[in-house]
Parts: structure tokens; sequence; C-alpha cells
């Protein structure tokens, strides 16, 4: 009778050991889900613009099998970037009747995948270029590749105040270059937001098309060199509205485009009105270089340092392309252009290390 105790106590036990083993083992696989296993492959592609899949059909079609990320509203953008937010692209070629920024990524992204390239559209959040393969990471895909583009492009900064969502893309935008010979801008007055360089580079090059510019800055002094000063002032229908900032855009009737905007002196606090039918940001890009966690050299601006003439960054093997190291041009032609030169790039680099063929999972 003492021995069917004993056994019934043991056996007892024996079972709340194994549930509470069991018990413990699913809550550590709740807890800690399973890392996924890497994709291999040749070329990783980080971005989603036109230096991105310009890199993505030229490596596709030299059989490197590249894997793309594009990103999921990586800086509050959709994939495509900066493109995406504009309506009418007049000044790329093949497209004598403009086309849709949002059109022409659709495109883009179309060609790569008829070539092959694979797409996640996940967004990166770490890469460790400190060894070979090298690792790139979204939350749910791990990539190993033996090079990598990045061409995550830069975000125009802009202001917000009442009107600057309603009326963006209807009179208000980010680039003079891009849009500036809009004919809802010709002959019009238009206005620039700025006290740099780029500011006063937009403002002359608006006067092409604009009636009148006024340059709205909130000090009374500029930042910009003397030089892009000199032209500016110098210019006869570039007017500086000094000690300014905007603080509503109004439109023209209850549908219509941008009309005007309102300004408040920030000595007086008195608020003008100022009738424009146009109004640019021209107050920097951020490029998005975050993610990289300082694992390439970057300039005073967070840029990617490249070699000159070159996509080549200072990680051998990791080459950039698009405004995310163009500070300069920021236009989707020439970030086109970088692209294939970063493919390029990275084919002959690839063929440099005797890359085995077939690495893609």
């Amino acid at each position: 009778m003492r021995f069917c105790s004993n056994l019934f106590t043991l056996l007892k036990r024996s079972k709340t050991l194994t549930t509470s083993a069991t018990t413990t083992a699913s809550a550590a696989m709740e807890s800690d889900p399973p890392r996924p296993s890497p994709l291999r492959t040749r070329l990783c592609i980080i971005g989603s613009g036109p230096a991105a899949h310009t890199a993505a059909i030229y490596a596709a079609r030299a059989e490197l099998k590249p894997i793309l990320f594009e990103g999921w509203m990586a800086n509050d953008i959709a994939a495509g970037g900066q493109l995406t937010t504009t309506t009418d692209v007049e000044n790329f070629p093949g497209f004598p009747d403009g086309i849709l920024g949002l059109d022409l990524m659709d495109r883009c992204r179309a060609q790569s995948v008829r070539f092959g390239t694979q797409i996640y559209s996940e967004t990166v959040t770490n890469v460790d270029f400190t060894k070979t393969p090298f690792t790139v990471s979204s939350d749910s895909t791990v990539v190993e590749a033996d090079a990598v583009v990045v061409a995550t492009g830069a975000v125009a900064r802009r202001l917000t105040f009442p009107g600057s969502v309603e009326y963006w893309n209807r009179g208000i935008s980010a680039c003079a270059v891009c849009d500036g010979a809009a004919p809802i801008f010709r002959q019009k007055p238009l206005a620039v937001i700025g006290g740099g360089d780029s500011a006063m580079e937009e403002a002359n090059f608006l006067t092409k098309y604009g009636s009148r510019v006024f340059i709205v800055h909130r000090r009374d002094a500029f930042r910009a060199s003397k030089i892009m000063q000199g032209r500016a002032m110098e210019n006869p229908k570039i007017d500086v509205v000094w000690d300014s900032e905007v603080v509503e855009a109004y439109g023209e009737g209850e549908r219509g485009p941008l009309g005007g905007l309102k300004l408040r002196n920030l000595k007086s606090g008195e608020v003008s009105d100022l009738k424009v039918s146009g109004l640019f940001f021209a107050i920097g890009h951020e490029p998005a270089t975050k993610f990289l966690d300082g694992q390439l050299e970057l300039d005073s601006d967070g840029y990617v340092v490249t070699k000159p003439g070159t996509t080549q960054t200072s990680v051998k093997g990791v080459f950039a392309a698009g405004d995310v190291q163009d500070k300069k041009f920021r236009q989707a032609i020439t970030a086109a252009g970088s692209g294939c030169m970063a493919a390029l790039e990275a084919e002959h680099y690839l063929q440099e290390i005797g890359a085995q063929e077939g690495k893609t999972d």
C-alpha cells in the first residue's frame, strides 16, 4: 500500500515537472520567435527611387539576381521616393507630354520586376558592413549579400502651417527646378522660403518663369555665401521679406490653387498678406542615412561620401547612388544615372572577388 502511495506521488511530481517544462518552453517560444533564415544574394539594393530601380534593372540584366528593399512608408514617403509626392514630371527624357511622378515610378518598378529583381516591401532597420557577406535586415527579413547599393534618397524639409498640406502640389512645392516651369507658375508672383544657397539659387531660377519672386526669411541676414546673396540681391525680379515667417496659405476661391500667404513679422508681430501663386520650400534636405548607424563615412550634412567620379563608399563592396550621396543636383535623371554607375561598379567588384553564381535562395 505504501509502495502504491509512493508511486502515485512520483507520477504526480513527474506530471507536474513535465507540465511546467512544457509551459516554460511554450512561453520561451512565444517571447523569442526564431530568427528567419537569411536569404543569400550577390547584390542587395536598398531604396525605391530612380537610382534604386536603375541599379536593379542593370544588375538583373547582368544576372546578379538582386534583392531590393523598397521600404514601407520609409521616412513617411511611399515606395517610389520623392517622385511619388509630385504631380507632372516634364523633364524626364522619353515623355514629351510629361508623366505623373507616381506613374513613372510604377513603370520603373515593373521594369525591375520584369528582369528578375526580387522586391520586398519592407523597411531596412539595420545593416552590418563590418564583415562579408554584408547583412541587411528588416523586421522580418535578413539578407546576406556580397555587395550592397544604398539608394535611400533624401527627404526635402517642409514647414507645417494651416494650408501647407492642402495646397501641396497645388502651388506649394519643395523643388523649383522640378516644378518651377509648370504653367500654373508662369508669369505669376512666387515665393521662396529659406536663407541659404539653395534658396538663392531657386529664387534666381524662378525668375525665368515668375513675374516676381519673394524670398521670405525669418532673420535679418542670409546665411548663404556672399556670391549667391549677391546674385539674388542684384536680380531686379527678386524682393526679400525680412524677419518674417509664413503662418498660413490660402487658395483662390473655394477649390482653387494657392492664392496667397499670411506672413507674420517676427519683430513687430504684424500679420500681412502676400499674393502669390507658388510657394517653394528651400530649407534643405535630410538624407536617409540614420539606419547606417555610422558604418559608412558621411559628410557634415549626413550624406554618404563617395569617391569622386564613382559610387564607391568608405566600405569596399558597398556603393551609394542617388540623392543619398548627391546634395547638388537632386534630380530624377541624375539619380538614375548614378544607379547605373552603382550597378556596373558592383558587377565589376563581384567579378574581382570571384563571387560564385546562383547564390540567391
